[in-house]
């Protein structure tokens, strides 16, 4: 299974703002455990056009911080699970996902729109 975070290089967090993600990063899971793992950039999408991007990339699940309603619509549109409100390490966030441990906040919006 295809799992993305969405990813801030510089500090190797989940990043907070789902339409101006920049890199995601990419782990493929296997038998509980992370198999491998990459960076990639946004392939020039943003916003609506990122979820039809990562399921094109074989990606299932996201794993991410706030996003708008847009973006909420956007994601079950594209057929993606989601799981908001992450905050901290992205591969922490990937390896409790991996164990089924990880909890999102459905809550977790921005608020800028």
């Amino acid at each position: 299974m295809k799992i993305a975070v969405t990813y801030e290089k510089e500090t190797g967090n989940v990043f907070q703002h789902f339409g101006k993600t920049e890199f995601f990063k990419i782990y493929e899971i296997d038998g509980g455990k992370i198999v491998s793992s990459e960076i990639i950039d946004n392939g020039g999408n943003g916003h609506h056009a990122l979820p039809p991007y990562l399921k094109s990339l074989g990606v299932e699940t996201l794993i991410l911080g706030n996003r708008g309603q847009g973006a909420i619509d956007a994601i079950a549109a594209a057929g993606l699970q989601e799981i908001p409100g992450i905050t901290g390490s992205a591969d922490e966030a990937a390896e409790l996902f991996a164990k089924n441990e990880l909890k999102g906040n459905f809550n977790a919006r921005c608020n800028h729109h």
